[in-house]
């Protein structure tokens, strides 16, 4: 392995060790309380985002940001947007999520919508920042297909093409046909149904609308894997020929190498949405990247356990990066309470 592929020091609890159980868990607590303001920024193309911007925000203008991005279908009601937008409040950054296309609380306006690796909207938002915030340190993060896409954005830019002092991708499937096999085997296709169900749900609004007259419902309802729906669906919709097409170009592992912007990688070995052997598949990466893959985590999990309550190590990983990158000490005592803070 590179130098730059290291384990993690996340260490699962004895009971919360398999694979599903640390994927399943973080869904099975209730979620955090937080404040938003909704903003509706409009894209070039007549489309919208919501941007979700945590209450109360800070009062200085120079307060670093933090944007994330979330995964397939999630939104800011997702548990692990909750904690690491909560995470950073704390931490004094101005906090916000950018839904992607039709994700938000309205449906956004045109037939497509967004996809792995579709990077135009979150360059965009972040040009916005840019603009808007000039002295505030800005850091992105994505969680899953957040995490990809901003992978993938940064290799396109390069150093000096974003306002980002870093990125960090959570779980990111950086090998889309991987993910998509992967996810077709044993229990895991308990999360494509799932995940493909709503999916599915928004196209047939869409249908209902004329957005999309070329499908019929029995057409969509046969559709029963990520490969067969990127196909009839995903592909179509953005400009790609085949389900092949979109995960070959879609996919940001194979621009690893190409990293100029710190980025921070966390993966878990034994996540059920990749196989176990991806970053093995992939090219090295870059020296701007560092990636650290745990032994035990799921997808999006990372469940541990403090004095019998359980809280997610992905809030302490990132609010100490959060530390590094904007230069804000924090205390070993803060990082245990945001630890535990969404338990």
């Amino acid at each position: 392995m590179p130098r730059n592929i290291v384990p993690a020091d996340f260490v699962a609890a004895p009971g919360l060790r398999n694979r599903h159980v640390q994927t399943l868990l973080p869904r099975c607590r209730p979620l955090m309380r937080l404040e938003r303001d909704t903003e509706i920024v409009d894209l070039p193309d007549g489309d919208f985002v919501e941007l979700a911007w945590v209450q109360p925000a800070p009062a200085r203008p120079d307060a670093p940001i933090f944007l994330l991005f979330h995964g397939l279908e999630g939104s800011f009601d997702s548990p692990y947007a909750r904690d690491l937008l909560a995470t950073a409040s704390r931490l004094g950054h101005r906090a916000v999520m950018m839904h992607f296309r039709g994700c938000g609380q309205a449906p956004n306006r045109l037939a497509r919508a967004y996809h792995s690796g579709d990077t135009a909207d979150a360059y965009w938002v972040i040009g916005q920042l840019a603009k808007r915030y000039p002295q505030a340190v800005k850091i992105a993060a994505g969680v899953s297909l957040g995490g990809n896409m901003l992978v993938k954005l940064v290799a396109e830019q390069g150093g000096d093409g974003l306002d980002l002092a870093g990125a960090i991708a959570i779980s990111a499937p950086l090998d889309l046909a991987a993910s998509a096999d992967a996810l077709n085997r044993g229990f895991s296709r308990i999360y494509q149904r799932h995940l493909l169900d709503a999916l599915k749900r928004k196209v047939t609004l869409k249908m209902a609308t004329g957005l999309l007259p070329s499908m019929t419902a029995a057409q969509l309802r046969q559709l029963d894997t990520f490969w067969a729906y990127d196909n009839e669906v995903t592909a179509p919709l953005h400009g790609f020929s085949s389900a092949s097409d979109y995960y070959r170009r879609a996919s940001a592992g194979r621009l690893l190498g190409d990293v100029e912007l710190p980025l921070l990688v966390l993966h878990a070995a034994d996540d059920p949405f990749m196989p176990p052997d991806l970053f093995e598949r992939l090219p090295s990466p870059s020296d701007a990247v560092r990636v650290e893959i745990a032994r035990h985590g799921g997808h999006v999990g990372f469940v541990e356990t403090h004095r019998w309550r359980m809280g997610t190590w992905l809030t302490r990983r990132v609010a100490r990066q959060l530390s590094v990158w904007a230069g804000v000490p924090q205390s070993t005592a803060d990082a245990e309470s945001i630890s535990r803070s969404g338990s």
